[in-house]
């Protein structure tokens, strides 16, 4: 990158190293600032690419705490700016401080201009490449899927399966705990079906008590009850044409569950105070986290609705059983939490990182998403700890990552696996894993599994 095509902001108190330093850079876009205010000023007005940040100044220019409260202001109303902070001899833990909550990299003085120079123009060409990825990364055609993060083989099977019932009419249960994200693949389903242009009508019948429930899903004539002051359409029929979900369909009233019934039947239906059968084409889409088999057996729900609305099932595993998606999932959030706060973090420590993989999630996807949002909320520096995720008591459950480490670690599993099964025969061990008796017995040795 050449030099004239870098934005920079220099901020120093001293006036002679000022002048130093733009002369340094006569072929970029220099702005200068001797004080936090002025610096906040120039970065509203020359939206610098890279900035230079001494630390010690006024009113503390003996100290470091205006130049790390400026530090903190820069990254947090333009958090894709370069800061090179540029400190004192042997000042090496301001320096590494500053690098820790956020800053690009740090110069010591005196200043050396050549490399001062370098350093800038590798700061701004990262800078470059990043705006770059970011315009590339808006510039892609926006894909169905695209809500859905996911890598694990379980949600990949969902989202085949979801590619296969999208194009049908066919009535879909969506099975999962609560926060595994069901909503977002009821979405994926109608921008992927047939369906698309006409509306998505979503009900939750576990929000709406029971004695409005009837209306609101059936509709109701003028005057078919105390306030009812004119006719009104309800969900199902709003949705016509289009899709109709039903969320958390286990909570739906037994006196209801009837009349469902008979729609899902019929595709007609009869408003509140009506005698008129009105024909309604939509697919229904329904979801819950109950177990409805369970439901049928204590009869609080209808087994004939149930296979009605079962006609094809999606089940959602929680997040501990999808694995890795806690992970990329953690990444994807900061980053758009980041960036909605205009806040500077941009990683997880390791120990964080281990922790989000070793936690249960009981409250699964959405647990995870509101537990990075105030962590980059509260993150002091570029990094979001355990600590920040309140997860710091999490025992962690440590997998080597040495490909050698993770083959001996699954040998020595499935040799005590084998093994019990074979309640400790190992004639019968070395046949279930497909080995001679002797090699058993050398593996055996190897990892100290007694015999």
């Amino acid at each position: 990158m050449q030099e004239d095509n870098i934005r920079l902001l220099i901020v120093e108190d001293d006036p002679g190293l000022q002048r130093q330093l733009r002369w340094s850079f006569e072929g970029c876009d220099v702005a200068l600032a001797s004080d936090a205010e002025t610096a906040l000023k120039a970065l509203e007005q020359a939206a610098p690419t890279v900035v230079t940040l001494d630390l010690g100044l006024p009113p503390d220019p003996g100290g470091t705490s205006e130049g790390f409260r400026l530090l903190d202001e820069i990254l947090t109303r333009a958090p894709d700016t370069k800061i090179i902070v540029v400190t004192g001899h042997n000042d090496r833990d301001n320096a590494v401080r500053a690098v820790g909550r956020g800053a690009y990299d740090f110069f010591e003085k005196p200043i050396d201009p050549d490399l001062l120079s370098l350093t800038v123009q590798r700061a701004a060409k990262l800078a470059r490449l990043e705006g770059e990825y970011r315009r590339l990364a808006t510039a892609v055609p926006e894909s169905p899927f695209g809500e859905l993060i996911a890598v694990s083989p379980q949600m990949l099977e969902v989202c085949r399966s979801i590619e296969k019932l999208a194009p049908t009419d066919v009535t879909t249960l969506i099975l999962g705990e609560s926060g595994t994200g069901k909503e977002v693949l009821v979405r994926i389903l109608h921008s992927l079906s047939s369906r698309s242009s006409r509306r998505l009508v979503a009900i939750n019948c576990a929000a709406i008590p029971d004695a409005l429930l009837e209306s609101e899903l059936f509709g109701y004539e003028k005057g078919a009850f105390t306030g009812a002051v004119k006719t009104t359409r309800g969900k199902i029929e709003t949705a016509d044409r289009g899709i109709l979900f039903l969320d958390e369909i286990g909570d739906l009233p037994m006196s209801l569950q009837a009349k469902l019934l008979r729609f899902l039947q019929e595709r007609v239906i009869e408003r509140i105070g009506g005698r008129q059968e009105i024909p309604v084409d939509v697919r229904v889409i329904c979801a819950t986290h109950q177990e409805l088999p369970k439901l049928i057996e204590e009869g609080r729900f209808r087994e004939d609705l149930y296979y009605r609305i079962n006609e094809a099932t999606i089940n959602v595993p929680p997040l501990r059983e999808r694995q890795d998606d806690a992970v990329v999932l953690a990444r994807a959030f900061l980053t758009r939490f980041a960036a909605r706060h205009r806040k500077p973090v941009k990683t997880f420590t390791r120990q964080a990182l281990s922790v989000i993989e070793s936690y249960n999630w009981p409250g699964n996807v959405r647990e995870l998403e509101n537990r990075v949002k105030r962590a980059v909320v509260m993150a002091d520096g570029r990094e979001v700890t355990a600590d920040d995720l309140e997860l710091a008591d999490v025992e962690v459950r440590e997998t080597p990552f040495d490909l050698r480490a993770v083959r001996e670690l699954a040998e020595m599993q499935a040799i005590n696996r084998a093994v019990h099964h074979a309640d400790r025969n190992l004639s019968r061990a070395a046949e279930l894993l497909g080995i001679t008796r002797p090699t058993l017995y050398n593996l055996m040795k190897k990892y100290k599994i007694p015999n």
